[in-house]
Parts: C-alpha cells; structure tokens; sequence
C-alpha cells in the first residue's frame, strides 16, 4: 500500500496568511524545488524573491510566485561572489523589504567517478554548494544581528551528506558541510534570535532536472518502488515543510536537519544487492590516466 498521497496542491496546514507582510529570499528559486518551496510561501502571504544567476529562471520563479497573487522579485545573484549577494539584499530591501527568511536553495552538481573530476569541478560545486550557502547566510545573519531582528534560514541539503554519495563526491562533500553548518550557526545565532534548519528532500521528479541528473542510467524509470514509502514525493510537500519550519509554529526548532523523503535514505537490505562500480553505473569503460584525443 505504501504511504498515503498528500493534500492537493493549494492546501496548507498553515493558516493563509502565516507570512503576510513577511518576505522570503530563495536562491536558486526559479525552477525544480526552489520554485516550489518559493510558490508555497507566496501562497502564505509572503512577498518573494527569487535570487539566480539566469534570467529565464528569475522569470520563471517570479511568474510561478505571482500566479498564487503574491508578489514576487527577480534580482541577479552569485551566490559565489559576496560582492553579488550584499547587492541583492539591498536591492531586496528597497523593493520588497528585509529579508526575513532565507532559502539557500542553490546548489550545483553532475555525476562524474571521482578519478574523472577535474580539480576545478570539484572546486566549482563546493563553491556554489557550501561557499554559496554560507556567504548568503553570513549576509543574512549579519544584517539581522546589526538591527537586532530574528529570522530564519533554511538550508536545502541532501541525505548522503550522512552516507556519502559515490559519484558525487564533490557535491556530497559539499552538502557535508551545509548540514553541519546548519549545526553550528543555529548555536552561535540562536542568541541573535536567528534560526538555521536544514531540509533534505528525497526523490522529488519534476521537469527542470538538468539533463546530467535525468541522463543518469535508469534515472526517470519504475522510481515508486525506489523508496520504501511505495511513491515520490511531490514537489509542493516539500514546500509545505520549509514553510512549516520558518514559520512561528517552529519558533523553537534550530539546528535540526528534517529529511522529507519517504524513509529511503534508511533503509537496507538484509543481504546488499550485487555491488556495481560506480563505472559500470554510468556506462563508463575502463578508466584511461592519458585518454587519445579523437
């Protein structure tokens, strides 16, 4: 039977105007996940800013947020470059507001053994996954500590952060180092009156996957029966747990990591299934130190 379907989109287990008069900064919120975690604190009242390096998506967020009747804010944003983000927020502020929830959403990543990565993409990813997430939160906690005001940060994270993610090293590396962020911001600013969560969302299929992800052998196919819930998830069910942990109903929860994923990354087999390199997983052949250039 597996677990039961969640509310349709539009539903709420929070009151409908939980965020009004609030606004919400999510990097990364013009597609995939972002988009909907950004659509559902629009939904609650909140007036949204969507923080990306690409035009499209910025157009995509804002016009995802602006559908519910909520106001929405495109503003360019590298979340590697501190100089960037110290603009967005101003530019946050002067349309919209302070920032008083933060969504450090935006990440990079693309499966590579690790023998095949180059220093620079495992340089890259870190860079966008943990630099990113800590220069947007460094901004963040700073302006909220010089106005003496609380808020909130939520860090997107990913399960093998606990396990490790062979194929992925320079993104599960990365992710390491946001959850544990998490930890030790949330005690040295919970005297700030500033919360820092974490939430790591399992198999969520949804159209802006880049093609690196979706290309992945197998990827796309027979994905109900990957998890022990009997189902993916719904993108919208993990915008209603950021919403729930930013809101004042979580006024006492920080420095917690909430995984919305059916119980997968937990589970394990009584006898593990055959082992296959990671190699053979990607339909790689044998690994070349001097490859013959065509």
């Amino acid at each position: 039977m597996g677990l039961p379907h969640p509310p349709e989109l539009g539903a709420s287990a929070l009151p409908p105007r939980t965020f009004d008069e609030h606004v919400v900064m999510v990097t990364g919120g013009g597609t995939g996940l972002g988009k909907a975690i950004a659509v559902e604190f629009a939904r609650l009242g909140a007036r949204v800013a969507i923080a990306s390096r690409d035009e499209a998506h910025r157009r995509a967020g804002v016009s995802a947020v602006e559908a519910v009747g909520a106001r929405g804010f495109a503003v360019a944003c590298d979340i590697r470059q501190p100089d960037t983000i110290s603009a967005a927020f101003d530019a946050i502020e002067t349309e919209l507001g302070a920032v008083g929830t933060l969504v450090n959403n935006a990440a990079g990543n693309f499966p590579v053994p690790a023998e095949d990565m180059s220093p620079n993409a495992f340089r890259t990813v870190v860079d966008i996954v943990l630099n990113g997430t800590f220069n947007c939160s460094r901004e963040f906690a700073r302006r909220h500590i010089a106005a003496n005001t609380p808020g909130s940060m939520i860090n997107i994270g990913a399960s093998y952060a606990w396990t490790g993610g062979p194929g992925f090293a320079h993104s599960a590396a990365g992710k390491a180092g946001v959850k544990n962020l998490v930890e030790t911001l949330a005690v040295e600013w919970a005297p700030y009156g500033l919360r820092v969560n974490g939430l790591v969302p399992g198999l969520f299929p949804h159209r802006d996957e880049v093609d690196a992800i979706r290309g992945v052998p197998g990827r796309g196919t027979h994905e109900d029966v990957r998890t022990p819930a009997g189902r993916v998830g719904y993108p919208h069910e993990l915008g209603w747990a950021a919403t729930f942990l930013a809101s004042p109903y979580a006024s006492y929860i920080t420095g917690h990591t909430m995984v919305v994923d059916g119980a997968n990354w937990q589970r394990r087999a009584m006898l593990m299934p055959e082992f296959v390199p990671i190699r053979e997983q990607m339909g790689k052949g044998p690994f070349e130190l001097n490859p013959k250039k065509g």
